[in-house]
Parts: structure tokens; C-alpha cells; sequence
């Protein structure tokens, strides 16, 4: 019995192993990206829900942007704060904002789909940059870098979304290290010529990409996902691009409870379920043999069967996987949360088996 164990345990660790160098290393060992600036005019989209003090922060960081020819187009989804205020206020105050007031409709009463996709009909420039409320850019080239990546077949762009750094706190670092590991996956898919997702954080397309799928028409009645099942659905190995030159970043706040992060995850599992069934395969091939390294290792290691071997695997497996990983998080700045893998990674693991399964008996809360 245990030697069939140990031939399904180096079977998964394989797996791991191709995974990593296979397909991650295509991120973590890319040359750093270079930034050509280009002038192309774009509409920045934000899509606001009661984030009156979010808002008046952040605003002002994208109109003061180093950009020649962009507009910011604001859309106040029914907000029931001073949201509609502030937006109102900034308007007056900049020249190239664009205010889209949202009503609730009941075919779409709380759909961020619907508002994002008046706030897209509205937008005067052919290309769009999607952030969201409670993000910030890192710089005032974030529209440079971000728009640097759209040639004339490249029309379809994935940025880099991270969240604050909190000291002291090991929620934050579990929180940035699954960012990290999220981003480490969609980055490296795409660059081999198959993007499944990206996140509204820091996302950008042609406007044009949008209407060739009929907007989120196909999948409006899942309440989330307006970034990465549109992605999903629209991206393909010739109109994708990624950035993730630092300039291209943007950060958010991150959650500081874990119950908080918990259910923003859960909503996050739940839509992927809608994914394409190769990507679902894809994902949950990586995730399952994860889970798998952990419980047939401890396992093997339990009964003492084949310890050397078992050891030589386990450290393999970790070896690769922190290099990856480190030169990823450092690629994205985050290189402090390498220090705490694998810790990080196991709480992770067990964290989205949690998730799994809570997800079997009750439905995730959706865009507020």
C-alpha cells in the first residue's frame, strides 16, 4: 500500500515541479519589462459603491497623472453615502472627469456589470483603464506604463493589483502572498499565449474587445466577476499583454480581519467555477496537487516509509517552488513575504479547503 503511495506522491510532485519551472518560471525569470510610452487616449473607469472616503483620497491621484491625452469617467453606482457628492465635487474641479450616475434598476439592482457597462457607453476614448474605488496608483506614469503595452493586435491588457503592507501583521502577509501567487498565475498563462483572468484592480482593454462578446451579457447574472470572467471569455493568445514594470502597479487596502478577507475569497472561488472547463482543469490540477504534496508527504513521513527519498522530494518541491516564488515577489515588490513561505503557503492551502467547503452549503455575499 505505501509503495503505491510513494508512486502517486512523486506523481504529484511532478506535477508541482511543472508547474513551477514550467509554467510560473515563464514569469519569475522574465527580463525586466521596459516601458515605451505611447499617446494613446484613454478613459479611466472607476466604479464606486459608498466609497465616500476612499474616493476623496484617491481621485485626485489619477487626474494628477502624467498622461497627455486621458479622461476619468466616475460612476456612482447608487451609492447611499456622499459618494455621488464627492464625484459631483471633482467634476466641477477637473476638466476631464466624466460623471455617470447609476439608478437602481430592478433587472440589475446591485449589478456593478450594469454600471460598469453604462460607464464603458459613456467613455469617449477607445481604450479603457479599469481600476477600482479603494486603488491608488503608484505613480503619476501609471497610465503611461499601463497603456505602453496596447499595439494593433495587442488590445487586451493585464496589470498587477497589490495590497498595502501592514507590519506586524501575518493576515497581511497571507493576504499579499496570495496576491502574489494569483498574479504569478495569470501573468505566466498569458505569456504562454493563454490568459484565463485579471483583476479589476489594474486591468485595461480596447473598448472594442468589450462589444465583440456582447459585454457581460453571458454571465450578468453572476455578480461578480466583471474582470476576470470577462477575461476569461475575451482574452486569447493574440490580444493579450501583461505589465508589470512597477510604474504599472496600483495598491488597495487590504482586509485587517481574517472572517473579512475569508468572505472577499469566497466570492473570488465562487466565480471561478463559471471559467472555461480548461481553466478549471488547469487550476484545480494545481491547487489539488498541492493540497495532495502536504497530506501524502506528511503521510509517508508518518510511517517513515522510504524517509531519504520522501525528504529528497519534499525539499526538491520547496527549493523550486521559494525560487520561483521569490523572484516573482520580487519582480512585483513583495519580497518579504518569500521569507515566510512555505508558512504562508500551507495557512493558504487549508484556508482554501475551508473556503471549498463552505461554498457546498451557502452562497458568498456579493458587490454590496
Amino acid at each position: 500500500m505505501l509503495i503505491q503511495i510513494l508512486y502517486f506522491f512523486i506523481i504529484v510532485v511532478a506535477i508541482q515541479l511543472l508547474y513551477y519551472l514550467g509554467v510560473f518560471g515563464k514569469f519569475a525569470f522574465a527580463k525586466a519589462q521596459k516601458i515605451t510610452p505611447k499617446r494613446i487616449p484613454i478613459s479611466v473607469i472607476v466604479c464606486a459603491k459608498n466609497e465616500e472616503e476612499n474616493v476623496k483620497k484617491f481621485i485626485p491621484l489619477l487626474a494628477e497623472q502624467d498622461y497627455p491625452d486621458f479622461e476619468i469617467v466616475l460612476i456612482d453606482d447608487a451609492s447611499s453615502d456622499n459618494t455621488l457628492e464627492v464625484f459631483e465635487a471633482f467634476e466641477k474641479q477637473y476638466t476631464n472627469i466624466r460623471l455617470v450616475k447609476v439608478v437602481n434598476n430592478e433587472a440589475f439592482w446591485g449589478n456593478k456589470k450594469y454600471a460598469l457597462t453604462l460607464g464603458i457607453k459613456a467613455a469617449k476614448k477607445e481604450y479603457l483603464l479599469f481600476t477600482d474605488a479603494d486603488c491608488y496608483p503608484t505613480s503619476k506614469n501609471w497610465i503611461t506604463a499601463m497603456s505602453s503595452q496596447f499595439t494593433l493586435h495587442k488590445t487586451i491588457v493585464l496589470g498587477y493589483g497589490g495590497y498595502e503592507k501592514i507590519a506586524n501583521s501575518f493576515l497581511n502577509k497571507l493576504i499579499r502572498f496570495e496576491t502574489v501567487l494569483t498574479a504569478v498565475q495569470y501573468f505566466s498563462w498569458a505569456k504562454l499565449n493563454h490568459p484565463y483572468m485579471g483583476v479589476g484592480r489594474n486591468l485595461a482593454y480596447k473598448k472594442e474587445e468589450f462589444f465583440n462578446v456582447n459585454g457581460f451579457i453571458n454571465h450578468i447574472q453572476v455578480r461578480s466577476g466583471d474582470d476576470d470572467l470577462f477575461i476569461n471569455e475575451a482574452a486569447h493568445s493574440k490580444n493579450t499583454s501583461v505589465v508589470y514594470a512597477p510604474e504599472s502597479f496600483t495598491y488597495s487596502k487590504p482586509k485587517t480581519k481574517y472572517k473579512d478577507w475569508f468572505n472577499q475569497k469566497r466570492r473570488h472561488v465562487a466565480t471561478a467555477k463559471h471559467y472555461k472547463k480548461t481553466d478549471q482543469f488547469l487550476l484545480g490540477l494545481f491547487y489539488s496537487s498541492q493540497l495532495l504534496f502536504v497530506i501524502l508527504a506528511t503521510l509517508l513521513l508518518a510511517f517513515q516509509f522510504q524517509w531519504i527519498l520522501v525528504l529528497s522530494l519534499v525539499g526538491t518541491r520547496y527549493l523550486c517552488s521559494w525560487v520561483v516564488i521569490g523572484f516573482s515577489a520580487g519582480k512585483l515588490k513583495e519580497k518579504d513575504i518569500k521569507y515566510w513561505f512555505p508558512i504562508v503557503e500551507l495557512v493558504l492551502i487549508f484556508t482554501q479547503i475551508n473556503i471549498f467547503i463552505t461554498n457546498l452549503f451557502s452562497k458568498p455575499v456579493n458587490w454590496k
